[in-house]
């Protein structure tokens, strides 16, 4: 039996394929081992949204044995020319051609789609048991500056509401006491198919049992236009008091040149609403610093955005121009001025999370 081992790197959305990656080889014959030297096949379920990311998965990559056949999928292979960086690499694949992953390994052939695969209600192996990560829909409906995402996962494709649920309940049956919603966007959920998230959690926690439900990232962009009602389902007991609003900036003005689609007055509503109605609600956010076109006056703004809002989780990424992307064309900041600005933003978000530590 030919032993594969899965290595994976990103997001929530990206573990949730690789369970499914495990439980569609595992189902067709190969067993899926927990390290690596038991392996004949390495599969790397990669991440192209951070340069840093990226670095670690190369690195990865030249650490591999030779004995392994060494197969590579995820964003990264639409992203980059991944092949140039190992001769060791068999085929590639996409989140678009994970159904046909068997063939890959197989025929050692390059698999890439810009077709949408339907994948869900399918096997898959946990990564933790006490654990469901469903992806509610694939892409987005942005066009961020910096972004690759867009460009390996593609436009909005959202799951029917009808078809989560049946994933959503097997779950349950499994043993599954929390269970994550994920997408690239969980905001724009449904706009495709004339639904939105609040009609999807709106039925999820009518569902019977004793259940947690984490909700992933949402762009303020959307949210705010079904605020009060998703607040409202918010309330129930059964959803994580956990909201991950991603603002990017303090600027306006950066926000307007990132195409992120809604200005900090959007923002600051969606958390005052939330902590109004939730006391005690976490708020996360993330920052990214040094992007090219960014001031001094537009880090400030950012500095005192925080400062004022006060996030429980703050996530900072120092910008790095990925491929394909608007801002890659731009003359990036001296990379002492970015590691600068990450440096006292993080010292700034240090002394917050101290003060709440102390009151």
């Amino acid at each position: 039996m030919t032993k594969v081992y899965i290595k994976t790197y990103g997001c929530q959305s990206n573990i949730a394929d690789s369970e499914q990656i495990a439980g569609l080889l595992h189902k067709q014959g190969y067993q899926i081992v927990d390290k690596i030297e038991d392996s004949d096949i390495v599969i790397l379920n990669s991440c192209a949204v951070k340069l840093r990311t990226q670095n670690r998965e190369l690195d990865f990559i030249k650490h591999i044995p030779k004995d392994k056949k060494l197969f590579i999928g995820g964003c990264l292979p639409k992203i980059i020319n991944i092949k140039k960086y190992s001769p060791t690499i068999r085929a590639i694949f996409d989140t678009n051609s994970i159904l046909n992953l068997d063939n890959v390994i197989k025929k050692e052939d390059d698999k890439l789609s810009s077709k949408k695969e339907i994948r869900i209600n399918i096997s898959r192996i946990r990564k933790n048991n006490d654990i469901a990560i469903i992806n509610i829909a694939q892409g987005c409906l942005g066009n961020c500056d910096y972004c690759a995402a867009k460009l390996s996962r593609g436009s909005l494709f959202s799951y029917k509401i009808t078809d989560i649920k049946k994933e959503f309940k097997n779950a349950l049956n499994e043993g599954c006491q929390k269970i994550y919603l994920t997408s690239q966007d969980n905001g724009c959920y449904g706009f495709d198919i004339n639904t939105n998230l609040v009609n999807l959690l709106t039925e999820l926690v009518k569902i019977d049992g004793n259940f947690k439900i984490r909700v992933g990232m949402m762009n303020p962009a959307y949210i705010i236009n079904f605020l009060d009602d998703l607040i409202e389902v918010y309330k129930s007991p059964k959803i994580m008091k956990f909201v991950h609003l991603p603002v990017q900036s303090g600027s306006n003005r950066m926000l307007k040149i990132m195409n992120r689609k809604y200005k900090i007055e959007d923002f600051e509503k969606i958390v005052e609403k939330f902590r109004k109605a939730i006391p005690g609600i976490t708020i996360s956010s993330d920052v990214i610093v040094g992007h090219p076109l960014e001031t001094e006056k537009d880090f400030k703004e950012t500095i005192d955005l925080i400062k004022k809002i006060k996030p429980e989780v703050l996530n900072i990424s120092k910008f790095g121009a990925r491929p394909g992307t608007q801002a890659a064309k731009l003359r990036p900041l001296k990379s002492q001025v970015v590691k600068e600005r990450s440096v006292i933003l993080t010292k700034v978000f240090k002394g917050i999370i101290n003060q709440k530590f102390y009151i």
